[in-house]
């Protein structure tokens, strides 16, 4: 076999001592892998913890390792060069990609480690699911052990000194490099967008009128905390803008500001802290009299909006971060069915009992608010169109029937569904909304 990307293009000698150092000072393993999911870390540094091999050869349990690395580095390279995320047995690591020339070649991977106590990681996920011996149990514990117990505050670090190891191994610059990229790939999505708007058969309404529909639907988003979502939404938004203002800059500034407004308005709704959105809505304004192009302007009001919506759920010091963002994309996708606890704790692989648990404790509210809070924002959309009656906008949204989805709407927004159409959804949300 032949020299892979990474060891024509890498000083592995140099890369492999950065990751000893990385080992020796923070106590936690870390290991080199490319873009084919072979490992490249001295010989005396084992790839699988032996609780993970254990598993694996008492239980029968396949080697997915390698599987989760790669998945880690390539969520990595998408958002940011940083990703938390948890291997098959729930074992904490973190990937940061490395780069030959903008191109991936490969990705640090740390770990494992435990974000939670060990005790209450033995009892939530072993004893469940195996038929164990006192002798597999005592083997398991001893091995257990070995492995390190970080809080979350400590690993978001150990993933922050990772990320700036592997630009470092790059040769990168990581403020520049981070910003680049992520300017590149917002201009891109804008460009395409606007492309299709010119191809959609010279309709010009379509490309100079204002999208209003979209709008709300970014607002929704955005009270909904879907980050990737409302990123998608707000570049296409930004299209419209910029064919329509003619590429004069004055009128770009103007909706952009409209847009913040709009932004933090949605943010506060969907719960962030009014104060901080107040605070940084002052700074952010502040900012945008020294932006002179549609670039710049672009990657600013993304940046806001990325901010306003990580502040609607704040995850950063959340014990189970994939755990959490997997069950949430669930819900997004199927509240229209009948879904339960039990049915998304299952898709993230937990007890029914472990994840309503952690889902209240973490999230600060139930799994049934969070699922009726997600339904009722989607019924707002439905509710603007006349022609659909209340009960069927009640079964769209996976509601049972229309007196219960009358009765959680009213808890959530302050008023009947009837009158939140009536009005044409332009009231005041009620601040004092009660959690389940």
């Amino acid at each position: 076999m032949g020299k892979s990307l990474l060891e024509e293009t890498l000083n592995l000698p140099l890369a492999q001592h950065a990751v000893e150092d990385y080992r020796k000072a923070t106590g936690v393993n870390a290991c080199i892998i490319d873009i084919d999911g072979r490992y490249y870390s001295d010989s005396s540094q084992q790839t699988t913890c032996a609780f993970c091999s254990t598993l694996q050869n008492r239980f029968g349990l396949k080697d997915t390792c390698m599987h989760s690395h790669l998945y880690g580095s390539y969520q990595a390279e998408r958002f940011g060069g940083k990703y938390i995320y948890f291997c098959p047995i729930g074992l904490v690591h973190w990937a940061s990609p490395l780069f030959h020339e903008e191109i991936m070649i490969g990705a640090l991977i740390g770990g494992p480690v435990l974000m939670v106590e060990y005790e209450e990681y033995f009892r939530e996920e072993y004893p469940s699911q195996f038929q164990l011996t006192e002798e597999d149990s005592q083997m398991l514990w001893t091995q257990l052990k070995e492995i390190p117990f970080k809080p979350p505050e400590v690993v978001t670090s150990l993933s922050e000194l990772l990320f700036m190891l592997s630009v470092y191994i790059s040769g990168l610059k990581p403020a520049e490099f981070m910003d680049d990229r992520e300017r590149l790939t917002q201009q891109s999505n804008i460009s395409a967008y606007i492309h299709y708007l010119k191809s959609m058969g010279g309709d010009e309404s379509l490309i100079t009128g204002y999208p209003l529909k979209k709008e709300r639907e970014l607002m929704k988003l955005i009270t909904l905390g879907d980050k990737e979502g409302s990123r998608k939404l707000l570049n296409e938004l930004l299209g419209h803008v910029f064919v329509a203002s003619g590429g004069k800059i004055d009128i770009v500034k103007a909706r952009i500001l409209e847009l913040v407004v709009l932004l933090s308005r949605a943010a506060m709704e969907g719960g962030a802290d009014v104060e901080q959105i107040f605070g940084l809505n002052y700074n952010y304004l502040n900012q945008i009299h020294k932006l002179n192009t549609v670039e710049d302007l672009s990657f600013w009001v993304s940046r806001i909006m990325g901010r306003f919506t990580d502040l609607v759920f704040d995850l950063r010091d959340v014990k189970h971060i994939d755990v959490l963002h997997k069950a949430m994309d669930y819900i997004k996708r199927n509240y229209h069915r009948k879904i339960t606890l039990k049915d998304v704790a299952e898709y993230v692989k937990l007890s029914a009992s472990y994840f309503s648990r952690l889902f209240k404790t973490e999230m600060a509210m139930t799994f049934t608010h969070y699922l009726n809070r997600v339904r009722i924002e989607q019924s707002k959309s439905l509710l603007l169109n006349e022609s659909i009656p209340l009960v069927d906008i009640a079964l769209l949204t996976g509601f049972e029937d229309q007196s219960y989805f009358t009765k959680v709407f009213r808890k959530h927004v302050g008023i009947s569904p009837g009158k939140f159409r009536a009005f044409r959804g332009q009231i005041p949300r009620n601040p004092h909304i009660h959690k389940e």
